[in-house]
């Protein structure tokens, strides 16, 4: 079916029994969001919560909570988006496989935007902004946060909406020194298409009109985020995955979704900020409280059926990793168009997304010469130089050439692969003094900090160990050794008080570790606690990649610099202790979470 609002999404999820519904008034200020978490942790349905404290409006989360429920929603329309975005990407394809894309072109063409002439649900009745649910999903969060929204955005003088940016910015609606009912934040972040338009406004007489979405069919959300081809509309994208038109309309000078269940509307004020967060986010910590526009509230519309559309956010995974799943779907088979010479990418969800990226490339160029990694190395620069890849701030590639079964969604083997193979004299690549994620704290300031590419081709060098040597010890202030995957090696550190020990710290051990042979062990990660790092597949994930620096934080057994090029002969080591100048991780309020067991054994649902 094409769902025409979030209340038709709800009814086919209940229908199916994807969805449950709470039926008791629950406080949006912190319990909804530890119930959300707690159902998403144990794989569970959509819920409904019928009664939200101070709020006229239901409210529903955890709609993607599952890739299995992802798929059902767009169940009727991901094969035809997959074919029309392959063929925009490149039109070639067609006269490859003509059969496959007979339909995109219809596709494509009835799934453009209509504006709406008469009836228009959105514009039922207006409210306040006190009077939407006031959504807090973490203890030092700022205020109540919109998590999925879609802010739409047009040019200075623009009449043609193909020409809208939609984009998924965080939207603070209470807190900090906001005007209640009369200012809300808005948050952005690098490579974003708001920022072309806001300099554009800027540089313009015209007052920056800015409208935000909240719900509509499930579709409108996934597209807000969706990384697009040239050429094709956030708007189109929405009627494609969707199955029905994106429906729009115009009130006092704003653009309106027609299907939306809330639209807020308003200006962004010109060289004018507030502070904005903290605010709990993706990568597990607290994204700290900056500076970021704000909006001047003009109307708040609603339809007469709304249903308020919310997540959680969290360390991951969240319920946004199925973004993560349902792009990779659509986007799969145009790696190779859009970075050539590589099979596949993977931003690793467990690490944050741009913390960590695995990628397996090729080596084309000299197939008579030795293995080294050439041709990769130009693919690595490429994804560092491409949009959201950009980001990226550990690089893993290693090219396929010498293993048909190397993939980057089995990061085990990958890194066992790589491991065997890398070899850290030649194969790491540093950038220094450059920017980083907005949300990542690990750098030196604020969208500050540095990216390492290692870049992996060749025989395999050494064997991996997944156990000390019997005569192994470590210096004093180092304890507890474990061992995560294959060859790697956590150790517990001296707690992290300033650069300057923290470096003498991992010298000494670096030192120390001269006198042993551990060939089978390239990877030392020094860490506040190894037995949890070890415990699992993520814990490795997020700690190391989300606590280091790669100019800071990589340190290594005989390290040299050559000519600029720095290396190191024995074990590379990580330093991913938490410092001082990390934002605080996430951390539940333990009465809320005894509220919520009671309240999910009184609807005989357990999360254990």
């Amino acid at each position: 079916m094409a769902y025409k609002s979030m209340m038709d999404c709800v009814r086919d999820l209940e229908k199916h029994g994807h969805l449950i519904r709470i039926k008791e008034v629950v406080d949006p200020n912190l319990e909804m969001a530890e119930i959300h978490r707690r159902i998403f942790d144990a794989e569970g349905p959509a819920i409904f919560f019928e009664k939200v404290k101070g709020s006229p409006f239901p409210a529903v989360s955890n709609i993607y909570g599952t890739f299995q429920r992802t798929d059902f929603l767009f169940r009727k329309t991901i094969d035809k988006v997959q074919k029309v975005i392959e063929l925009k990407a490149d039109p070639g394809n067609f006269f490859k496989n003509p059969f496959r894309y007979l339909s995109a072109p219809f596709t494509a063409l009835t799934a453009l935007p209509m504006k709406s002439r008469f009836k228009v649900p959105v514009t039922y009745q207006e409210t306040t902004i006190d009077q939407l649910p006031q959504v807090v999903s973490w203890p030092m969060d700022g205020g109540a946060f919109i998590t999925l929204p879609q802010v739409f955005t047009m040019p200075p003088g623009e009449k043609n909406i193909m020409q809208s940016n939609i984009g998924m910015y965080r939207i603070q609606l209470s807190g900090n020194e906001y005007i209640p009912n009369e200012e809300i934040g808005l948050h952005y972040q690098l490579h974003r298409g708001i920022g072309v338009h806001h300099t554009q406004y800027n540089n313009s007489d015209a007052p920056f009109r800015c409208s935000i979405f909240v719900g509509g069919p499930p579709s409108h959300a996934f597209a807000a985020i969706m990384p697009l081809p040239e050429g094709i509309s956030e708007l189109t994208f929405a009627g494609m995955l969707g199955g029905r038109r994106f429906r729009y309309t115009t009130r006092n000078g704003h653009y309106l979704s027609s299907d939306a269940d809330f639209v807020i509307t308003g200006t962004i004020v010109k060289n004018f900020k507030k502070p904005e967060g903290p605010f709990g986010d993706h990568l597990g910590y607290y994204s700290l409280q900056h500076d970021f526009p704000v909006m001047k509230v003009d109307k708040v519309y609603h339809r007469k059926d709304a249903v308020w559309h919310f997540s959680v956010v969290g360390r991951p995974p969240q319920e946004d990793s199925s973004f993560g799943y349902l792009i990779h779907q659509i986007v799969e088979k145009l790696t190779p168009q859009v970075f050539p010479g590589i099979k596949e990418i993977n931003a690793v969800d467990a690490a944050g997304v741009h913390p960590l990226l695995l990628a397996v490339g090729s080596e084309r160029y000299m197939p008579f010469r030795d293995k080294v990694p050439e041709e990769i190395l130009i693919q690595a620069n490429n994804i560092l130089g491409t949009g959201q890849t950009s980001l990226a701030k550990f690089l893993f590639i290693a090219a396929q050439n010498d293993d048909a079964h190397l993939n980057c969604h089995d990061i085990p083997y990958f890194f066992e692969h790589l491991l065997k193979r890398v070899d850290w004299r030649r194969d790491l690549h540093f950038q220094t003094k450059t920017t980083i994620d907005t949300l990542d704290y690990s750098g030196t300031g604020w969208n500050a900090g540095s990216k390492v590419i290692i870049a992996c081709y060749g025989p395999e060098l050494r064997k991996l160990a997944t156990e000390v040597p019997e005569d192994f010890n470590l210096p004093e202030g180092f304890s507890n050794p474990a061992f995560p995957l294959k060859g790697i090696m956590a150790i517990n550190g001296p707690a992290f008080t300033g650069q300057q020990s923290g470096s003498k710290q991992i010298e000494k051990l670096a030192n120390h570790l001269e006198g042993f042979r551990l060939e089978q062990i390239p990877l030392i990660l020094v860490v506040d606690d190894s037995a949890f790092v070890a415990e699992n597949l993520n814990n490795y994930l997020w700690v190391t990649y989300t606590r280091a620096n790669p100019s800071h934080d990589i340190y290594g057994v005989k390290s040299f610099t050559e000519f600029k090029h720095w290396g190191c002969e024995g074990a590379l080591i990580i330093d991913a202790r938490i410092k001082p100048h990390h934002a605080p991780p996430l951390i539940q309020d333990s009465e809320v979470s005894r509220k919520v067991d009671q309240l999910l054994e009184r609807y005989n649902y357990t999360t254990s």
